[in-house]
């Protein structure tokens, strides 16, 4: 059965932007799936190697692109080809890699889902896209994939084929196993696509709606994967991956970036420490880039030596706020870090390379990237100048080319092309910027602003605290007060009102801006990147106020 495809409701940029980005090299006439392969080539005999307790794999980059081959091949047999939209839900398992290579040889418009996502994600997810093919797991940790499935499956008749990794029975129950999947001929060749069109669509954490489906066509994510890697072109060992395949950072730094930086691949299907740290030292590598809980879950893990430290020499963090108490932790250990800003919608917006100035590099988000633009402006829309807080609007090659909401796609990209992140900073004189805070990320205590990121910053200097989050919560009085929910290190006990108010008076903060509250925590609830989901906590506060507790 063929289905008509979808016209899909893009916003590209200007034309007069496109043609800049096609002459000065930063998009090339090609496809994700021609990218990929070219670059699978060229590394075939570099390691491809899968760390997990449960499903390890180990092999060639060389045998994943002949695996991918066939799973193009076993898809194009299903009915599946160019433009038809592919979702997959897997952990970082060799089957995630073969899919999401094979899936771009054929052509067809990916949609990677965080392994992690229940049913009202998966659900929304598949009927918002259209999806006519999902490769799922049967099972993994507490998750029963199939069985949410089974719950909302007759609610998708665009669905027609659904393929499972693991348990054969319940796969050949539920679809099509993987293996089989495998048997069919490969294809010949990519299959051409106009590379204006979607290549991938990532969908972002929602808080209390569903989440957003983020276009990216062949030319923005091309173009993405070479800026990143053009960035972090200093990076000596390979990278040891955590986050998911299935989220845009845990694509890109582990199935993209390292074929254009010629580097082995090496995917974690669980943020373990204790596995991190015997990989590392089998294998040789780096690992701890990323959000900050990457790195400081590492250096707090018992069993981090020395020798871990030696290839852990230069980090790149992003993906959430860095506070400066984290650069200086990892300077004092002799890490160099630069830091990076972006988003789904434009992943790689701002960074810097460790060559840089190192009071750039620790306590600024770096500075715009090879072809990106950035603007700051007011709450009218009029430019700010240095060293003033706007929001942060941004363009370039690989920014996104629209919602999968057309309203959404209104709301936050203008004519000229800018993107508004809903993100405040600063810029200084040397164009180097600075994420501040985010519009909504404010605590409102008797109507006077609370920056939730500047509490968080003085709190991170506190002896013993690992990670922070300041959020707010409901107050009889004032409407809303600073909680601040901590992450200690081991052996180190949770500080008390009394003593979090001295640190803050010895800072000389505002005393309406001290935190009124704390609550610790052994772990985050987090998005895939590794970000905190302040929703969540702000739910649960919200929750036990009501309840009285």
């Amino acid at each position: 059965m063929t289905t008509p495809h979808r016209r899909w409701p893009l916003v590209p940029p200007p034309e007069e932007l496109q043609r800049r980005y096609l002459e000065s090299g930063q998009w090339l006439d090609t496809t994700l799936g021609a990218f990929v392969d070219e670059r699978l080539q060229a590394t075939s005999a570099l390691d491809l190697r899968i760390w997990s307790r449960t499903r390890p794999w180990r092999g060639t980059i060389g045998d994943v692109r002949a695996m991918a081959y066939r799973v193009a091949g076993g898809l194009r047999t299903a009915g599946i080809g160019p433009g038809d939209v592919v979702a997959f839900q897997l952990p970082n398992w060799i089957e995630a890699a073969a899919t999401f290579y094979g899936a771009s040889l054929l052509g067809a418009v990916l949609v990677p889902v965080v392994h992690f996502y229940g049913a009202k994600e998966v659900r929304y997810i598949l009927a918002h896209t259209g999806a006519r093919a999902l490769i799922t797991a049967a099972s993994f940790r507490q998750s029963d994939y199939l069985a949410a499935l089974a719950t909302f499956r007759g609610d998708l008749p665009q669905l027609e084929i659904v393929v499972v990794v693991g348990d054969d029975a319940r796969a050949t129950e539920a679809g099509l196993p993987f293996a089989k999947l495998l048997d069919a001929q490969p294809i010949e060749a990519p299959l051409r696509v106009d590379p204006r069109e979607p290549a991938v669509i990532g969908f972002t954490s929602g808080t209390t709606s569903d989440p957003k489906g983020v276009i990216h066509s062949h030319h923005t994510i091309v173009a993405e994967t070479r800026q990143l890697a053009d960035m972090q072109s200093d990076r000596v060992l390979p990278l040891l991956v955590g986050a998911p395949v299935g989220h845009a950072i845990g694509m890109l730094s582990g199935l993209l970036v390292p074929l254009c930086q010629e580097k082995a691949i090496h995917l974690l299907d669980l943020w373990d420490p204790p596995l991190i740290l015997d990989a590392m030292l089998e294998a040789d590598l780096t690992c701890g880039s990323g959000a900050t809980y990457f790195l400081t879950s590492l250096l707090d893990a018992p069993g981090f030596t020395r020798e871990h430290l030696k290839r852990m020499t230069r980090i790149g963090l992003g993906g959430a706020p860095v506070p400066a108490a984290i650069s200086d932790r990892a300077d004092a250990l002799g890490i160099s870090i630069v830091r990076s800003y972006g988003s789904t919608e434009h992943p790689s917006s701002t960074g810097a390379k460790h060559e840089e100035p190192a009071v750039k590099r620790k306590y600024t988000d770096g500075h715009a990237l090879w072809g990106v633009e950035l603007k700051l402006v007011d709450e009218d829309g009029n430019p700010v100048a240095a060293g003033h807080p706007g929001e942060i609007l941004t363009r370039g090659p690989d920014r996104f080319v629209g919602y999968t909401d057309p309203a959404l796609s209104a709301a936050a990209l203008d004519a000229d092309g800018w993107y508004a992140t809903g993100d405040i900073g600063v810029l200084d004189a040397d164009g180097y910027l600075t994420i501040t805070d985010r519009k909504k990320d404010i605590i409102i205590r008797g109507g006077e602003n609370v920056s939730a990121a500047e509490v968080e910053e003085i709190l991170m200097r506190m002896p013993g605290v690992t990670e922070v989050a300041v959020v707010a919560a409901p107050d009889a009085r004032f409407g809303e007060h600073a909680c601040a929910v901590l992450r200690m290190q081991p052996g180190h006990a949770l500080p008390d009102l009394d003593a979090v108010r001295a640190h803050f008076a010895a800072a000389g903060l505002a005393k309406q801006k001290w935190p009124e509250e704390i609550c610790g925590v052994d772990d985050f609830p987090r998005t895939p990147s590794g970000k905190i989901k302040k929703f969540v906590l702000r739910a649960q506060l919200r929750e036990r106020a009501a309840s009285g507790r």
